[in-house]
């Protein structure tokens, strides 16, 4: 069997959905016969991981430090490859999202192969925010590190299109995202509940579109006494700041932000829920959408995530940006019964077990791996058009 190293730059919470796929990737490579380690920049000291994770140095340097330049990280990189591991990288913008390319370019003759997960950070509008930097590290570097990878690793079918887009040939593996379901007993009877509440849950950054959401929610707040709208997250770029001056310039009385919650504290925020909404402009898989469907949740997600499954299975609402589309969703979710809205939980919940269950996923990629260094029959899940 192949052997593995994944290389991420943060698996600091505030990181967002890599801090959790990338290692509960690597742990159910581990399982399916895949020997994998993973190299990151920045570790949260309280992570406990069930195979090796390596924490390597950053330059102290200002700017080199902001781009992630790493000696010991690109020395590592390159001893893998020599090695003719498998390189998986995942994100942009980055060194640690640089080296595996350099290294697998110089290594090739001892069988080593590229694997790159852009993470949903080729789409336009994420490339528009900080666009003044991104642009000259996609044209030095970036655009020629993907070009190199054997195979790139989109999470739904809107990156690979992404992907495409960007001018990028390589072979694509459509794999999503897996998701641990919580237990059965520990989910909550919302039934009975005298207050209910919608919920947003993830990085409290301008791409999430929540400013969109606080003015749907002013529309309809004084017709919904019995509901709240609370949202959780990370504060990036001072926007946290900008949602409160905003909800008190729309007059909102039912409305809270609050900084973010790991772990179980983060499970019983989704089970405190009744409802959960995500007015993202872009994203490539939405991990807080799949963590909502587990904890039986129905879901309202816009467009700029791929979730059209939420119609599909009956779980949920897929809608167009704009704050109209938002108002509308969130008024037909909070008129369904109590028991309209468990049963499409429920419905949500049996989904992800059947198709977003770590096993699996760690299965397919690792019938990728087999792919590229042992030359098993090419998997279902690669696109070479």
């Amino acid at each position: 069997m192949p052997s593995s190293v994944q290389i991420v730059a943060s698996l600091k919470h505030e990181a967002g959905g890599p801090s959790y796929s990338v290692p509960a990737l690597s742990q159910t490579l581990n399982t399916n016969g895949v020997s994998t380690s993973l190299c990151a920049l920045e570790l949260d000291e309280a992570a406990r991981f069930g195979f090796q994770v390596l924490k390597e140095r950053r330059s102290r340097l200002p700017l080199l430090r902001q781009l992630g330049y790493s000696r010991s990280l690109k020395r590592r990189v390159f001893s893998h490859a020599a090695q003719g591991e498998i390189l998986h990288s995942h994100g942009l913008w980055l060194m640690p999202n640089i080296y595996p390319a350099w290294a697998v370019s110089k290594h090739r003759a001892a069988g080593a192969k590229l694997v790159h997960s852009p993470r949903g950070m080729l789409g336009e509008a994420a490339r528009r925010i900080s666009w003044w930097k991104k642009e000259p590290i996609w044209w030095l570097w970036q655009r020629e590190a993907l070009r190199v990878a054997d195979c790139l690793h989109a999470t739904a079918e809107s990156e690979y299109l992404e992907i495409r887009q960007a001018g990028l040939i390589n072979p694509v593996a459509i794999i999503p995202n897996g998701i641990d379901l919580p237990s059965i007993h520990a989910l909550p009877d919302r039934r009975n509940r005298a207050q209910r509440q919608v919920l947003s849950l993830g990085r409290i950054h301008p791409k999430k579109g929540l400013d969109r959401l606080l003015h749907a929610w002013a529309k309809i707040e004084e017709t919904v006494p019995d509901w709240s709208l609370k949202l959780v997250g990370n504060a990036e770029v001072g926007h946290d700041i900008e949602l409160k001056a905003l909800a008190q310039k729309l007059g909102l009385r039912r409305f809270t932000l609050e900084g973010p919650s790991f772990g179980e504290t983060k499970w019983q925020v989704y089970h405190d829920a009744d409802v959960f909404v995500l007015p993202t402009l872009n994203e490539n898989f939405g991990i807080t959408v799949a963590e909502a469907l587990a904890s039986g949740l129905p879901v309202i997600s816009t467009k700029g995530a791929p979730w059209g499954g939420l119609e599909s299975h009956l779980c949920g609402w897929w809608i167009d940006h704009g704050v109209e589309p938002l108002a509308t969703a969130l008024v037909s979710a909070m008129r369904m019964s109590p028991g309209q809205r468990a049963e499409m939980g429920q419905r949500g919940r049996d989904w992800m077990g059947r198709d977003f269950a770590w096993p699996a996923i760690g299965a397919e990629m690792a019938s990728v791996y087999r792919w590229l260094k042992l030359g098993d029959t090419i998997p279902s899940c690669i696109r070479l058009n």
